[in-house]
């Protein structure tokens, strides 16, 4: 074989279950240890290891899980909106929608 007819090596990729079990076996050894001292701190090392991954995934959410909406439909542009969303005159922070009444054609 020349140079040319070797094919390239791709990079070694780490997989999500990789990282998820090797966390896992990290956070796992010391949580049993506080079990082993006690059982209520082991609870309540727990809870709070589970709190805490919830709010890290909650703050981390990744950009392509929220796409840009699908471009409307051929036509669409025709139709005049169903509702309009006013500001509340009693109350700054809240909104009010207004529903409009369409005719069939």
């Amino acid at each position: 074989m020349t140079a040319a007819e070797t094919p390239e090596e791709e990079p070694e990729r780490s997989s999500r279950a990789a990282g998820g079990c090797a966390l896992l076996f990290l956070g796992g050894i010391p949580l049993a240890a506080v079990f082993a001292v006690s059982t209520e701190a082991g609870v309540l090392a727990t809870v709070g290891a589970a709190v805490g991954a919830v709010w890290w995934s909650v703050r981390h959410v990744p950009h392509a899980a929220n796409p840009a909406p699908p471009p409307p439909s051929e036509g669409a542009d025709d139709k005049k909106p169903q509702f309009t969303v006013m500001a509340d005159e009693t109350n700054p922070h809240r909104s009010r929608v207004v529903w409009h009444a369409q005719k069939e054609a």
